[in-house]
């Protein structure tokens, strides 16, 4: 039985930012943990949206889904616009403009948008130290435009540019560790999150959008259309992916990594792959050298959490 690390959920406020009405398909993790993320904070607040599923599903003339000020922009310069606008904010303030004081900014994209297409434009703004969260909403690949395989998409998995045959296995690369790229910049919060622990979401969402300066959440979301399952087990297969090692729930708060749940152990990750047709092509050999590379890394993000520990005990004393 696993247990919070961290945070005791709090009263969710009723009022949504993310309305329904959109055209998202059945079961869609991401539109989940989209809401999740949104209800977590408050009104106050510049939504900057890339390219990808929830800005269709979200926008479609003349209906918006959104209940703040939202901007849709392109792929490869969410992170830039969210500056842009951080800085403009902050230029009209010093020239005495009446505005909203505490305005917060937060940009959000896919996979695609943001460990592929718009890394460039997040690495600068994170290098520069703007004051705003970026949220990745990661389904594991391009789902918007036909489920094409993103530097994201977990190695074996079947997409129509990673196909599974005779002479393919499906993709061939391992899933980039995008919040070891933006821990690695050196900015004050990192965390991962899915809608699968929904209270867990919304606590780092809170206190990723509370901390000053550049804040990164990455967000398992769960897409039944691209990963051929079924549409109501998307928080089934959320919570399996944290209970496998597939996808670790932990912060880094200045650097200091700390766990975000207690597992008594790992389940086999046969146990999140068989539900999910983009990996019934694979061998036992397959899936063993997936468990292998899973326990390395989980046991390399748990070692680096007892250090952090171990350095906040001795600060204490």
């Amino acid at each position: 039985m696993e247990k919070y690390a961290v945070y005791v959920p709090r009263l969710v406020k009723k009022k949504d930012n993310f309305a329904p009405g959109h055209r998202a398909c059945i079961g869609c993790g991401e539109a989940l943990a989209v809401r999740m993320a949104f209800k977590a904070v408050g009104n106050n607040v510049i939504a900057v949206s890339a390219t990808g599923c929830m800005e269709i599903v979200a926008s479609q003339l003349p209906f918006t889904s959104w209940h703040l000020p939202w901007i849709h922009t392109l792929f490869e310069n969410t992170a830039a616009v969210a500056s842009g606008i951080e800085a403009g904010y902050k230029a009209m303030k010093r020239k005495g403009v009446p505005l909203p004081d505490n305005t917060k900014v937060i940009a959000y994209g896919g996979d695609g948008a943001t460990s592929d297409i718009g890394l460039q434009a997040l690495s600068g703004a994170m290098e520069r130290g703007h004051d705003f969260t970026y949220i990745c909403f990661d389904n594991e690949a391009y789902m918007n435009t036909g489920i094409q395989r993103s530097s994201a998409t977990p190695f074996g998995a079947a997409t129509t540019t990673s196909p599974a045959g005779k002479k393919s296995t499906g993709q061939f690369s391992w899933k980039k560790n995008m919040p070891a790229i933006a821990v690695a910049h050196d900015i004050p919060y990192v965390a991962t999150a899915t809608h699968g622990y929904p209270f867990d979401l919304m606590e780092k969402v809170r206190k990723a959008v509370a901390t000053p300066g550049l804040s990164y959440v990455h967000v398992l979301s769960v897409c039944p259309t691209g990963w051929r399952s079924a549409t109501d087990t998307v928080n089934r297969q959320a919570r399996l992916a944290v209970q496998t090692g597939m996808f670790p729930l932990y912060e880094v708060e200045n650097g200091v990594y700390k766990m975000s749940l207690d597992l008594p152990g790992l389940r086999p990750v046969k146990d999140y792959l068989k539900m999910q047709g983009r990996f019934r092509h694979l061998s036992d050999e397959l899936i063993a050298q997936i468990q292998a590379r899973v326990e390395l890394e989980y046991n390399k993000i748990l070692e680096k959490a007892k250090d952090g520990s171990k350095r906040a005990k001795s600060k204490g004393r």
